[in-house]
């Protein structure tokens, strides 16, 4: 029987700073771990979660049966469909967790992937429950920001489309702006990681360690990672372990959400604000999904499209994914024998016309053969 509490890592951050592609990365590459999963995101079906599936919980396995063994339908991977997740944690997220406890001894360590608009403090503080703190603590928050966009004073890869998703969710007005979610998602941290660094010139660099600096204490450390982080294992393997028990000290963090609710402001749940679209299609060309979703991203309020593409005559799938209208694609694994070969997106916008953009996509499909 395990007597040491489960260490929990929590990643934050604005939605396209590289929250997915680190726990990706880690899942991938740290095989000596069983490795459970909860994704907080908005929309109908949430895109990260299958592209994290894959990798979870028995990776080094090499099976879908040896990953999914500890949690049979679960693989490793719960979902909590809900952009705030500070309004559900008693309502979703504590259910889960008492899940996890419950198999304990089937989980070395869990990670926590927040939505870009949701706050770490509320959900470290549940960690505090008695039925929780028993047996789990946080390992660390880790804060993941954009680079490019911190140094251009946007702190999101697409600002515009950002505040487009907060502004249209009641629930998360209180955080009149990104600055203001940013400071607060960095008052949290244990440990900043700024992403695409390899974009940042000397000057934007230390644009970025001011801001940060001058929003953590002395004992944050931050980190500039670059893509080459994802197929790197001991850098991986060192984001976990680090010892925070954050949970410890989370009611002595002050932020704008705390201030907010002391002066007594509503909260509600307003989240069928957004609309969520699977587009779900045959094999496709490549270069022909990747331009009629360029065209999508220009034409509509499309805040973020996910997903995978099966081309014809390649091994491996293709991730899709497009935040604002900077669009990119990578192959992340082998499909495997029996898993039938499509394409499914997820497009998270508002007043989205899912016929009109099937319509649009189709035309990517190639021919069936004969």
């Amino acid at each position: 029987m395990k007597l040491d509490k489960i260490p929990a890592t929590v990643v934050t951050g604005f939605l396209g700073s590289g929250k997915t592609t680190l726990l990706a990365g880690i899942l991938r590459q740290i095989t000596g771990k069983r490795i459970a999963v909860i994704v907080n995101e908005f929309g109908e079906q949430d895109i990260d979660s299958s592209l994290l599936r894959g990798c979870a919980l028995g990776c080094d396995e090499g099976s879908e049966e040896a990953r999914a063994s500890a949690f049979d339908e679960d693989g490793g991977i719960f979902e909590l469909a809900n952009g705030c997740i500070c309004c559900t944690v008693e309502e979703e997220f504590l259910p889960v967790m008492k899940k996890l406890v419950a198999r304990r001894d089937d989980i070395d360590h869990i990670l926590i992937e927040t939505s870009g608009l949701a706050l770490p403090k509320p959900l470290v503080q549940a960690f505090n429950w008695p039925e929780v703190r028993q047996h789990c603590t946080v390992d660390a928050i880790i804060t993941v920001v954009d680079g490019p966009a911190v140094a251009a004073g946007r702190y999101a890869s697409d600002v515009d489309q950002v505040e487009a998703q907060r502004r249209a969710d009641d629930s998360l007005d209180h955080n009149p702006s990104l600055r203001e979610l940013l400071d607060d998602q960095l008052s949290a941290a244990d440990l900043v990681l700024v992403s695409k660094s390899d974009l940042l010139s000397a000057d934007e660099r230390q644009r970025v360690e001011a801001l940060v600096a001058d929003k953590v204490p002395a004992s944050v450390k931050t980190l500039f990672i670059d893509p080459s982080l994802a197929d790197d294992p001991a850098r991986l393997e060192a984001l976990m372990g680090i010892g925070a028990a954050s949970e410890e000290g989370i009611d002595r963090i002050d932020n704008h959400h705390d201030r907010h609710h002391a002066e007594g402001a509503h909260h509600d749940h307003a989240h069928d604000h957004f609309d969520g679209v699977v587009i779900r299609l045959d094999e496709v060309d490549a270069e022909a999904l990747e331009a009629r979703l360029a065209e999508l991203l220009k034409a509509h309020e499309i805040y973020r499209a996910k997903g995978f593409a099966a081309i014809p005559g390649k091994p491996m799938r293709r991730v899709i994914q497009a935040v604002g209208e900077r669009l990119d694609g990578y192959y992340d694994r082998l499909w495997a024998q029996d898993e039938p070969r499509h394409t499914e997106l997820v497009i998270i916008g508002r007043s989205l016309d899912r016929e009109a953009l099937h319509a649009t996509l189709t035309t990517a499909e190639t021919a069936t053969p004969a």
